[in-house]
């Protein structure tokens, strides 16, 4: 099918583009943007006037909960809980049930995730068998099924030896490092972040040490082995200050946090809110501004969603006992489009942080509208307000901290290769 996104503004930051203008699809290509190439002939028109029409979201870190945890979630409602959200890629990290660890299990989730129809789903093999931390994964495997990169998720590994030859490992691969800075140690099964209000309410600190120790580690281990590195859900100020430095100096890393990371603090835990029990904790008011600093100067040149859904059992506990994550696909762009509403960053940089910054980290063809590139598209209302409600919430998780929370901006139709694959209204 041919199709005509008239009047709409368009926005790639990949391609600088920024104006109000007509977007043509033929069949699962960008066609033309201004003008229709030659003998193109419109099948569908499809007004977007008063819209903002944007690449699919690209989301560069989403549990699916399949295989293995389908009490909580499944490929096919993710998928189509990313749909929702204008989001058209995203990825899976390796710890499901089995572990991502051989080309069958990659297999199994790009199958289920073609079937599902919803969206694009790419993965991040394991780094250590069963990620284990000892014995390294058969990485040129994972990558020639189609893994983007390895990663232990947040398992740790044995010791920095296992790291330094998984590293040089990777690199001869030409895989890119996903890795969590986060030292189990120091951690000390701590739930809530080290400082006067985990005190106050009597719960196990997990100091700004665990991530800056490691960081520093991560550091010296990129430098001697030369790896490409991501590092994943940063979350304290001088962690942030670290990865600027290392770029600064040429080192080949990068980083993300979560959105939820850029407007939640510690404080916001102070009823034993479980909603807000995430790994890495809550932190500071100081390390929220510092973290909204690195997304606005480019160190964090990745805002992710770190959707993890859970049953509301898992959630139904003392705060120690009860699960860390958030249910936040159907967030991230709501929470990224505030962040310009706030004068953090502007909105063709906001629109960077959820496509084209991602998809330049995970090495994939999405993130931006240029001629011949897939049709993955996001058209959302710039001027619909609307209040989160969980129980609206598409995710088979609905345990969200940003109930009742009012947002501007709503997704109004999805395109996965040219094709809708959700919309709200009958505009066209």
């Amino acid at each position: 099918m041919n199709l005509q996104i008239s009047q709409g503004r368009v926005i790639d930051p990949a391609h600088g583009v920024d104006r109000i203008t007509d977007l043509f699809v033929a069949d699962d290509r960008i066609a033309g943007i201004d003008n229709a190439p030659p003998g193109f002939v419109v099948d569908r028109k499809l007004d977007a006037r008063g819209r903002i029409v944007i690449p699919g979201l690209v989301d560069i870190a989403a549990r699916l909960r399949e295989p293995g945890q389908e009490h909580k979630a499944t490929i096919a409602s993710e998928t189509h809980a990313a749909a929702a959200a204008g989001i058209t890629s995203l990825c899976c990290p390796p710890d499901t049930n089995p572990v991502i660890d051989s080309p069958a299990e990659v297999e199994l989730i790009q199958q289920r995730a073609h079937a599902a129809g919803f969206c694009r789903v790419h993965t991040i093999g394991a780094l250590t068998a069963g990620l284990k931390g000892q014995t390294l994964s058969e990485m040129a495997a994972l990558k020639a099924a189609g893994c983007v990169g390895v990663s232990n998720a947040l398992q740790p590994l044995a010791n920095p030896l296992v790291l330094r030859r998984a590293m040089e490992y990777a690199a001869s691969q030409g895989l890119t490092l996903f890795l969590h800075p986060f030292d189990h140690a120091l951690a000390n099964q701590g739930c809530a972040h080290e400082g006067t209000i985990a005190t106050r309410l009597g719960l196990p600190g997990i100091p700004t040490a665990a991530e800056t120790a490691a960081v520093g580690q991560l550091l010296a281990l990129v430098e001697q082995t030369g790896a490409r590195t991501h590092f994943c859900r940063l979350s304290t100020a001088r962690a942030v200050n670290m990865v600027a430095r290392a770029r600064y100096d040429g080192l080949p890393i990068s980083a993300d946090v979560c959105a939820h990371q850029l407007f939640l603090t510690e404080q916001d835990i102070g009823g034993f809110n479980s909603l807000c029990h995430t790994l890495p904790p809550l932190r500071t008011r100081a390390d929220l501004e510092t973290l909204r600093k690195g997304v606005a100067h480019g160190a964090l040149a990745v805002i992710c969603s770190d959707h993890q859904p859970h049953e509301i059992d898992a959630k139904q506990a003392p705060f120690p006992a009860t699960e860390a994550g958030i249910s936040a696909l159907e967030t991230l762009l709501p929470l990224t489009l505030r962040l310009v509403e706030e004068d953090v960053l502007s909105l063709p940089e906001a629109i960077a942080r959820v496509t084209s910054g991602p998809a330049e980290v995970l090495g994939i063809a999405a993130g931006t509208l240029g001629v011949n590139q897939t049709a993955d598209i996001c058209i959302y209302d710039p001027d619909e307000r609307w209040q989160l409600i969980p129980k609206r919430i598409l995710s088979h998780g609905k345990n969200t901290p940003f109930s009742g929370w009012s947002f501007t901006g709503r997704v109004t139709h999805t395109l996965l290769g040219g094709r809708i694959v959700y919309q709200v209204d009958s505009a066209s």
